[in-house]
Order: structure tokens, then sequence, then C-alpha cells
């Protein structure tokens, strides 16, 4: 393998899928994907026993979670919409590169993004607002958005090109500052305002660290509900930040702005200041792979397992309690560091009692960063990371 992880597999893998993109696209917008749940917003099925139907958005169930994978599946993933997802013709497909910070204007098919070298990376992808319902039902506060518990997340391989390969070979100028994604979905339109389609601006900083544009998933392209047939993927950073069905990129000399990057996915209310900056890099979080209230056989030996993650970087340590938080200790991790992907750990419980208890598990990543008590209040509920309290019963 090389320094940028690619492999002769990765490139075979790359190009299947670009040689796909176009003879699948009929498919993709046809039958093959007729709504079934979550109509009309989402496309793919949305089978109870994986998902929570929001209507305009989709929860993934920790329960269907097999541990012995170590990907999500795409027809797994959560799916967080704005509208609806829409359906794009591949073969007609281009994507704008623009801005006073560029030679002149581009228009770039996929056929010419695949001329530049493949890579891929594996990275969770999760929503801003994951974990927002603790805020009610473990701290006492009200906030706005979707109920998520903790299922709106999930590790990816991602197929696609660096953007910073493809702005250089645009010409982007040594003062840039500033790149703003543009989806191709319907726009948005709340409380009478019409707000346009979905986009937010980031750093050139961040689209030359390791910004990708991204036409597949674990090695087949995206489906429709993900950002068929190109999305922007900010490792570690937000889900928002990682537009779908990406139509533009603006590359500005000086800072640009949408509102969601100065009226959502910043932080308000609380304590926090009303200049406070947007949300970028993700924070430390774990979960169980149990039902809420599961109830769990009497055994001498249960062998539970979870998830942790941080946008940061690897996870370095993860201790769990069994008993509500009276006594902890730490949990095997099952696999060796992966950049800002999950780890999966497991954990041994001897001889449970009959009755309630309360599982807790606290992740660290390799830069101290750890898991609270307690989140900051935040109106919007955004950034829920402090240790979930998980209710089981033994019987």
């Amino acid at each position: 393998m090389s320094r940028d992880g690619i492999t002769r597999r990765t490139l075979l893998a790359a190009s299947a899928a670009g040689a796909t993109l176009a003879s699948t696209a009929g498919t993709l917008a046809g039958t093959t994907w007729r709504a079934v749940a979550g109509a009309p917003a989402i496309l793919k099925p949305l089978p109870p026993e994986w998902f929570v139907d929001f209507g305009t958005n989709a929860e993934m169930r920790w329960e269907s979670v097999d541990p012995r994978r170590y990907l999500t599946a795409p027809s797994h993933l959560f799916v967080r919409n704005h509208t609806v997802t829409p359906t794009i013709d591949a073969s007609s497909y281009r994507l704008r590169i623009l801005g006073d910070a560029v030679a002149g204007e581009r228009s770039l098919s996929l056929r010419d993004l695949h001329r530049f070298r493949p890579v891929e990376v594996t990275t969770v992808h999760e929503c801003t607002g994951n974990g927002r319902s603790f805020f009610g039902s473990q701290q006492g506060e009200t906030v706005s958005g979707t109920a998520w518990t903790l299922g709106a997340v999930g590790t990816v391989t991602w197929q696609g090109v660096r953007l910073a390969d493809v702005l250089r070979a645009a010409g982007v100028r040594r003062d840039a500052v500033s790149v703003q994604a543009t989806g191709l979905d319907p726009s948005f339109v709340s409380g009478g305002v019409d707000h346009g389609p979905v986009r937010r601006p980031f750093p050139i900083v961040k689209a030359y660290d390791d910004a990708l544009l991204a036409w597949g998933m674990n090695g087949r392209p995206l489906l429709p509900d993900h950002g068929y047939p190109l999305r922007l993927v900010l490792p570690g950073w937000v889900g928002i930040a990682s537009i779908k069905w990406l139509g533009s990129l603006e590359v500005s000399t000086t800072e640009l702005t949408s509102p969601w990057n100065t009226r959502w996915y910043r932080m308000s209310g609380g304590a926090y200041p009303a200049d406070a900056p947007p949300l970028t890099l993700n924070p430390v979080r774990s979960a169980w792979e149990l039902p809420w209230d599961a109830t769990l056989p009497r055994r001498r030996r249960l062998e539970l397992t979870g998830r942790s993650w941080s946008g940061a970087g690897p996870i370095a340590r993860v201790d769990v309690s069994l008993d509500g938080g009276r006594t902890w200790s730490h949990a095997r991790l099952r696999d060796r560091p992966r950049g800002a992907a999950w780890t999966r750990w497991s954990v041994a419980w001897d001889r449970p009692t009959p009755g309630a208890h309360t599982l807790l598990a606290r992740a660290t990543d390799v830069h101290g960063r750890t898991q609270p008590d307690v989140t900051p209040y935040n109106s919007q509920g955004y950034f829920f990371d402090a240790v979930v309290r998980h209710p089981v019963t033994v019987a």
C-alpha cells in the first residue's frame, strides 16, 4: 500500500465505479430505488428493523449493526436531507468550478474527474445533531431539530479524487481563502423564506489537506440518497460540510458565507456568544450495539460490543461501566487506529445479576479529547458528546 492508501484494488474499484455510473443512471433514477418509506424525501428502502423513519431523515438502528463488519453498508447508512433526494443524470452531469480565485470558470464531467489520480479514504460520516434527543431525555433540556439518538453516523470507505488535485488543475490563486460547495438538491424553504440550495463554505486549507470529491462508497457508486453522482467529503468534519449532489465549487479570495454557516450549524443559546464560529470538527462519541432498553439473557458471561469515534483522530481508550458509573474498566479495542474512522470495542460482563442496569461508555482519542458527563446546552442540540446512559434489563 502506498502512503496515500492507494492499492491496485483501489484503482480497479474506482475504474469500475466510473464505468458503472453512466450505465446505472436510469436504473438508479427509476424503479430499482422507488421510495418505500421516507417518501418523497428518501428513495432507498427503510425497513423498520434497520431504521427509524423521520420522513426527510432516517436514523440507523444500532441493534441492526453487525459487530463483525467494520464498514457501514450504504443500504444501512443514515440519511439527512434538507429537502428531497434528487435524481441526476450522470451522463450530463457537470461540476462547475468558479470564483475570483480561479483563472476562469471550469466545467468538469465525471469522465474528466476520473482522469485524476483516484484515491480512497475511510472515515466516519456523521450528522451534527447526532445524539440530540439526549439533551432532553438525559439532561432535561429542550432543543430543536430531529430527535436523533446515536444512529446518525456510519463509517464509509469513499472512492474519488483529492479536491486539491482538481483545484490545482483549475489554476486556483495562491491568495484563495475560502471554498463554497453548493448542492443540486431543491431549494430549502423555511418559514416562508427560500434559502436556496444547500451550500456551505470551508477554508482553502481544508480543501488542500484531505478533502475528497467522491463518486463511490465501499467500492460501489454512490446511492442517490448519499450524493449520486458526486459529493464532497471533508473527513472528520460535521456532515453538513460534506455537500451531497455537488453542483459547484466557488473559490474566493474573501471569506464566503451561507445560512448553513451563519444561521445554522453554529452554537447558539446557553453560554455561547452571538458570534460563535461555524462548527467544523466532530467531537468524541460512543454507542453500544444494543437496542434501547434491551433485555439481555442471564448467563455466566455476556459479551457486549460497541463503537467509539472522534473527528480529530483515532480512539486511544474506551472505559466502560456496567453499573451506572460506580465502577469502570477498560474495554478491549478490536481495531488498529484508523484516522477519523471509528474503533470497535468489547467488554465481558461476568455473572450479571437480574434486573435493571445502566451501561456507560467513555472514549478518549489520541489527542486527549474525552467525553464529558454533561454537554453544554445549545438551542439547536448540536454536538451531544456526553457519556450516554444506556438502560438494559437482565432477565
